[in-house]
């Protein structure tokens, strides 16, 4: 049951997003479309309820249950950030916005995002340590609790993973290949074609 209501929250995610969005731009109804977006707290709100409650009644605690754990920090942290992109895509694409900003690919800027994205897998990994620790308190049972520790184990190890991987685009920045580097830099200093060959 678990793993059903989660693929249900997920698919749930994107109908909703896709419906607050459509509701926004294309309906032109802002406000309807707003309230639709601000269920989507609500898919996470009834998955830790019902993995409280399978708990409760006796269910032995296993991946199932860490698996829920583990979804509901990562659309904490990754939720909004996955709005905001749509968001921008669906304002270019339906109501005349400005193209969405593209994610930096060399030096420093690409750098910087990466740190972001950490930031925000690290975070997903605590929230779900920490309902996973609440979780091990509410069983009670130091037996049967093996699995949910199994899984906060596995959050630490993403936290490592991606805090490596965001450390290797500081030291190591990818850097603009020549030629694409060079092209920028024709461009900049390229003479203008208007009329009369002014600048």
């Amino acid at each position: 049951m678990i793993v059903t209501l989660i693929i249900i929250c997920e698919v749930a995610f994107w109908v909703l997003l896709a419906a607050g969005l459509a509701l926004r731009y294309l309906a032109r109804m802002p406000r309807t479309g707003a309230a639709v977006l601000l269920c989507e707290p609500l898919l996470e709100v009834v998955l830790l309820i019902v993995t409280a409650v399978d708990l409760r009644t006796g269910a032995e605690p296993d991946w199932k249950h860490g698996l829920a754990a583990v979804y509901i920090g990562f659309t904490v942290t990754h939720g909004h950030y996955m709005i905001t992109w749509a968001d921008g895509h669906f304002l270019h694409r339906f109501a005349g916005g400005p193209p969405p900003v593209k994610r930096p690919r060399y030096g420093t800027p690409r750098a910087v995002h990466e740190w972001k994205m950490t930031a925000r897998a690290v975070g997903g990994a605590a929230i779900a340590a920490v309902l996973l620790q609440l979780a091990i308190w509410y069983v009670g049972a130091p037996g049967q609790t093996e699995s949910l520790r199994m899984w906060q184990q596995k959050m630490g190890l993403v936290s490592v993973i991606s805090v490596l991987i965001a450390l290797s685009y500081t030291v190591w920045p990818k850097r603009k290949p020549a030629k694409a580097a060079e092209g920028e830099e024709g461009d900049r200093t390229a003479p203008s074609t208007s009329p009369g060959g002014r600048r």
